[in-house]
């Protein structure tokens, strides 16, 4: 699962843009009082030591008392912290409920103060703001923000395996920009955002064994990111990856029809993108990844020979791909894919 999503600060309907604004108003960047700001790793009196996200689903061990993620102590004997054995787990609702209000109102603060409406100010308080009456200040909203939030505690969360928490704080996202979507359209930055959080999903499906339903959220994310102009390189990847994904499913399933239908759709999105910017590496590498995927499954269906010419444009594109020799990852791909191909044809040959 990889973080493509753009987050990016945008007005709201109810905010004000930067344009009206005046001379006379002041903003405040937003900061979260616990430290669990969107750029900033740390580990807050709501966090899990072991899957370091926001806790979920929290329990505590007896007798110790320190609370974990319910997923992940339940792995261990002895308590993380303490070292005291475990005799059993038991659900901490109080704190549960604390870690939910706070996930509800994070990022969503948005006041107006005027100095002169300071009814409790002191005289001398009062003496030092004279020149600021007139100033108004703004706590920002940022609603936006909190989408960052919430994928960066999702993300914590699935590399330590928590997938019912990492699905949690996900369907939170994709439930706050789709009320977006409702007010302000399909603009592009609500798009890409909700169709990389729709993959995001159904790699956790697919991490449970849920094959039907990561289906479900990759045709959704590969529905809104279709809908975005092709020149963006991080979008172009997130929806040929989306794409795969299905036919990776399909080719499990057994369905090599509609598998090689996702892979082709997938390699002319590829092919369209190098066309646009043959100078980009990577990009020339997913192409050649998506034409081994395209003709292993015309070998599998019988297709021999058209199966051959597709390996072996792959195997052209890779060895007229010229790397920097500080591209060591890049060219650590290309030798094992073109690897791969040319093995491919050393075997029909044999």
């Amino acid at each position: 699962m990889r973080p493509v999503c753009p987050f990016v600060k945008a007005a709201r309907p109810s905010e004000p843009s930067k344009k009206e604004t005046s001379a006379d108003t002041a903003t405040i960047s937003p900061k979260c009082p616990l430290g669990y700001d969107s750029q900033t790793f740390k580990l807050g009196p709501l966090s899990c030591i072991i899957c370091h996200a926001l806790l979920f689903d929290s329990a505590k061990c007896v007798p110790c008392s320190h609370s974990f993620c319910k997923a992940c102590i339940s792995r261990f004997k002895d308590c993380p912290l303490c070292g005291a054995d475990i005799e059993k787990i038991e659900a901490d609702t109080n704190l549960q409920n604390l870690v939910d209000r706070f996930i509800e109102g994070h990022a969503r603060i948005k006041r107006s103060h005027n100095a002169e409406d300071k009814q409790d100010s002191t005289p001398e308080s009062n003496s030092n703001d004279d020149n600021n009456n007139s100033k108004k200040v703004i706590y920002e909203d940022v609603s936006l923000e909190r989408g960052t939030f919430l994928v960066q505690q999702a993300m914590r969360a699935f590399r330590a395996q928590n997938i019912e928490s990492a699905k949690s704080r996900l369907s939170l996202c994709a439930e706050d920009i789709r009320g977006q979507l409702e007010t302000m359209g399909n603009t592009s930055e609500l798009c890409s955002q909700l169709g990389a959080v729709l993959g995001m999903l159904g790699d956790c499906c697919r991490a449970t064994g849920d094959a039907g339903s990561a289906v479900s959220y990759f045709e959704e994310s590969v529905e809104f990111l279709s809908k975005l102009p092709r020149n963006d390189q991080e979008i172009t990847h997130t929806l040929s990856i989306s794409l795969n994904k299905i036919g990776d499913l399909k080719y499990y399933d057994g369905d090599l029809k509609a598998a090689r239908s996702y892979y082709f759709q997938s390699l002319n999105v590829r092919r369209d993108a190098v066309k646009d910017d043959p100078n980009v590496p990577s990009q020339i590498l997913d192409l050649a990844v998506s034409f081994a995927k395209v003709a292993d499954v015309d070998r599998n269906l019988g297709d021999e020979d058209v199966a051959i010419d597709e390996f072996q444009e792959g195997i052209k594109l890779l060895e007229s791909l010229m790397l920097k020799s500080e591209d060591t990852g890049l060219e650590q791909r290309r030798l094992s894919v073109l690897e791969f191909l040319k093995s491919q044809i050393v075997e029909k040959q044999t």
